[in-house]
């Protein structure tokens, strides 16, 4: 079989990944000379903790295992079983915590509730003040501005393999066929176009006016190195009201009782962290979601990160190295992992993971390649 994969971020790469494992010839086209697009601005977060029960679940626990086995094969992913620590205060956001732990999904996220001391001495980084933390020992990283590259490496090593920079795809001709704006024609037995956050253009007219994903934007920092080893990734209470796992009656009452200061509200914030190869740690994130989006990034967002993580390691923070912008698309569906609709004969759209994209995407793949009977 010859499988035509469009994007080379994190989801198409995991695509061309199952298809060569599984012998088939495939062609991958990027339009731009690397992926540029939300797979390189992330955490790296391989994030089960958060993932709401069932589906959602299942899948992030099938791309750990995933992950991982990848990870062995490919050291330069830089895959790292870290987990992940979530400081709390206060009793309202303790008993959110303890919700988490009492559900019936708990032990397959390997969630625990520490006490401080338990907590430091997982990561003795966090010298500020708490009162507990819940731990998920399923929880992991890779290294986002390289993993494709590390993965593309790997496949350049079979010959059933050819990557194509710099050609955006301008149409589809009959079945199982692209056109690319240099000319060429590239046909095979299945076309799997994974976009991303483009979704104009040739996705619009083939999916239509009505697809059932939007963008989001978002905000994030990388600082100089720590100094030290951060050696769990780290969220905070925010990330609560964020992710679907959380959801719960003491939820409600944290929510009403005690609502996030104004900035982390206004931009619909939590705090992630994680600690990169080079020492420096990645910090974000906000999320927008109205159109237009904007063209700046704003600074008040980076002061309310830069001030919850002081207060979680109890230090000053490292110089900023650099913030940017990123866009990902999110199905609006919430019960959907991700959008996967046949356009056309043999051609099949897979987009609107959302913040799941790094997460989930060697099994969305791999549902794909079993769906398709790759």
């Amino acid at each position: 079989m010859r499988v035509i994969v469009v994007g080379a971020g994190v989801v198409g790469t995991m695509h061309a990944w199952h298809a060569v494992e599984r012998g088939h010839e495939v062609v991958q086209i990027e339009r731009e000379t690397e992926a540029r697009g939300a797979s390189l601005r992330n955490f790296g977060q391989i994030w089960v903790s958060g993932r709401a029960g069932g589906e959602e679940l299942e899948t992030a626990l099938r791309a750990r295992e995933l992950w991982e086995e990848i990870g062995g094969r490919v050291p330069a992913l830089g895959f790292r079983p870290n987990g992940s620590l979530t400081p709390v205060r206060g009793g309202l956001e303790l008993a959110v915590a303890e919700a988490a732990v009492a559900r019936p999904d708990a032990a397959a996220r390997g969630y625990k509730l520490l006490t401080p001391g338990e907590a430091r001495a997982l990561n003795p980084a966090l010298r500020g003040e708490f009162d507990a933390a819940l731990y998920c020992e399923r929880d992991a990283a890779v290294e986002p501005r390289t993993a494709q590259l590390a993965l593309r490496a790997e496949l350049d090593r079979s010959p059933n393999y050819t990557f194509l920079p710099g050609r955006e795809v301008r149409d589809v001709v009959g079945e199982n066929a692209v056109r690319d704006d240099h000319g060429d024609t590239h046909t095979g037995d299945a076309v799997v176009l994974c976009t991303g956050a483009w979704l104009g253009g040739l996705v619009r007219e083939l999916a239509g006016p009505d697809l059932p994903v939007r963008r989001v934007r978002l905000q994030m920092m990388q600082t100089d190195p720590l100094g030290e080893p951060l050696t769990t990734s780290v969220a905070d209470a925010d990330s609560f009201r964020y992710y679907p796992a959380y959801r719960s009656p003491a939820l409600d009452e944290l929510n009403a009782r005690q609502p996030q200061p104004a900035t982390a509200a206004e931009h619909a914030m939590q705090l992630l962290m994680v600690q990169r190869a080079d020492g420096g740690l990645t910090i974000g994130d906000t999320h927008e979601y109205e159109h237009p989006f904007a063209f700046d990034t704003l600074e008040d967002p980076y002061e309310h990160l830069t001030g919850v993580v002081e207060s979680l390691l109890g230090r000053p923070l490292p110089r900023i190295r650099r913030r940017w912008a990123g866009v990902y698309a999110q199905c609006t569906d919430p019960s959907r992992v991700v959008h996967r609709q046949r356009v056309r004969d043999g051609v099949w759209l897979v987009t609107g993971p959302g913040g799941r994209g790094m997460t989930c995407s060697p099994a969305i793949a791999e549902t794909t390649a079993n769906e398709l009977g790759w």
